[in-house]
């Protein structure tokens, strides 16, 4: 199969979506290819914080600005996918006063609104905080779900014409002088050969760019920094909670709708394709962040994962990368004898608009186009009134009647009419529909049995629906529970142990899923 249009996007997370829809937005003829599905890399694997800047206010002030506007701006065209929790930054004995007085002296030069706290009112508004918290400031930090963001993007792209691949992965750049000429993609379920051409390519594949650019002959340094964070089956705050002092490991704990996510680490890594959360890093997490919030200590952690940020300007060496800046690089690689080819990475969740819109920018005026940025004004679907994410709305919803009230998933509260409607779409649009597919567009089997319980009846609705057949279906339950499994096992006791005690007792025992029997 052979495409032409106007620009190709490598990449569908957060960034890439952005890219397309700003594009789209601009006018300009747009195809997405995407190696698996939306969000597979670090747009998948983070805190699901829309910062405020609060954490970069010291010790990278750059960063910190991007944050605080591209935080006022998503709170407005993504209202739909941000809950305003506001957060708190605590200071415990021991991190010392002189930090705290930096934070607000930093905070005030980047723009950011801190508001010391008197400790008695943060310990009314977050009872389960250490008793023995020595100071605190309210910072408007909140939470996005990454997924509906990424989501809303490219539904918005699509409707304005742009193309969207998922499971499509680059294999290949045929490059001409100063311009790539053609991008050859393999496409993962069919085994059909995609050749694509385009009058410009932007690499937006994330810690992968390195990858991109080499293709095209292109060298690009960039630092793996690996990040693991931790589950837990209840919602433990209502605010994010940061500790009042230099970023380190395990020092933030995010609301993320259901559940507490709390991390992250930092550390080199040199495999990208199989990242795994040791139990060392485990024991850490759930130590540095219980001396802020003590109830982790004996919580119930459901999952553990990592993603990896794509740092620019890397350090020779290993450990930690902490003092790299959180900021985002776009590389026009003019120096390297390219004309149509950009690369945008670094940056963070909470920037990806502001990383979209630069790296359009560059594009517009390699094509001609002088028409302006307009994601900072237009609403993404879905926060067109302004109404922010409520968790609990899904409990409403499930309020109608049958089949809209039949419960798939009963830890994350998703409908049968949620997830046939998220099935409609993927076969419509061409895609995989298949469980994990459904996880990323509806929160399904991301609660306390992680898929146990709601994915085999989504694969009968799957076979209801004639999208798998005989024991094809078999095989799709196994992938998904073997998906699951992955990020159970660093945090295996407890009421998990027993959790998964119990699944195996019904998918082994009683439904024979390994044939052992």
């Amino acid at each position: 199969m052979k495409i032409e249009t106007d620009v190709l996007v490598i990449g569908g997370g957060l960034t890439g979506a952005g890219v397309l829809r700003d594009l789209a937005l601009r006018g300009v003829a747009g195809v997405l290819v995407e190696r698996k599905d939306i969000d597979a890399g670090a747009s998948g694997a983070n805190h699901g914080l829309l910062h405020s800047g609060g954490r970069y206010a010291v010790t990278d002030p750059d960063s910190a600005r991007e944050c605080v506007a591209e935080n006022a701006i998503l709170r407005r065209v993504a209202a739909g996918c941000v809950e305003p929790t506001g957060g708190i930054f605590v200071a415990l004995p021991g991190d010392g006063d002189s930090y705290a007085a930096d934070f607000l002296a930093a905070a005030r030069d980047v723009g950011l609104d801190a508001r010391p706290l008197e400790v008695k009112e943060t310990l009314e508004r977050e009872p389960r905080l250490h008793r023995g918290i020595t100071a605190a400031v309210e910072v408007p930090d909140a939470a996005i779900n990454p997924f509906m963001t990424t989501v809303a993007n490219l539904a918005d792209a699509e409707a304005r014409g742009a193309r969207v691949l998922l499971q499509t992965q680059v294999t290949a750049m045929r490059r001409q002088g100063p311009r790539v000429v053609q991008v050859t993609c393999l496409e993962s379920h069919t085994g059909r050969e995609v050749t694509i051409e385009a009058r410009q390519v932007i690499s937006a594949a994330g810690p992968w760019v390195d990858r991109i650019g080499a293709m095209a002959g292109v060298e690009i340094p960039i630092a793996y920094s690996k990040g693991s964070l931790l589950i837990t089956n209840t919602r433990l705050t209502d605010h994010v909670i940061n500790r009042l002092r230099p970023p380190g490991d395990g020092d933030i704990i995010v609301p993320g709708e259901t559940v507490t996510i709390t991390g992250t680490t930092s550390i080199r890594v040199e495999n990208l394709d199989h990242l795994t959360t040791s139990a060392a890093e485990v024991d850490l997490l759930v130590d540095h962040a219980a001396q802020m919030l003590p109830a982790l200590a004996g919580a119930r952690f459901i999952r553990a994962y990592a993603g990896v940020r794509p740092l620019v300007a890397a350090r020779s060496g290993s450990g930690s990368d902490r003092g790299l800046s959180r900021t985002f690089t776009v590389f026009d690689h003019e120096e390297d004898g390219l004309e149509n080819l950009a690369t945008i990475t670094g940056g963070k969740l909470t920037t990806y608009r502001l990383m979209a819109e630069r790296v359009v920018d560059l594009v517009c005026r390699r094509l001609g186009v002088d028409a302006l940025c307009r994601t900072a004004e237009l609403p993404l679907p879905g926060s067109e009134d302004g109404r922010p994410l409520d968790a609990g709305a899904r409990i409403e919803r499930l309020a109608a009647p049958p089949p809209g009230g039949e419960v798939i998933c009963e830890c994350e509260m998703v409908g049968r009419d949620r997830v046939e409607e998220i099935l409609s779409r993927l076969s419509e649009a061409g895609h995989q529909a298949e469980p994990n597919a459904l996880r990323l567009r509806s929160r399904l089997g991301m609660g306390s049995c992680q898929g146990g319980f709601c994915g085999f009846r989504t694969v009968g609705l799957l076979h209801r629906s004639g999208l798998v057949t005989g024991s094809g279906g078999n095989e799709v339950l196994i992938r998904f529970l073997e998906r699951r499994w992955g990020g159970i096992r660093p945090v295996l006791w407890g009421d998990q142990l027993r959790q998964e005690q119990l699944l195996e007792g019904i998918y082994c025992g009683t439904l024979n899923i390994d044939g052992d029997l």
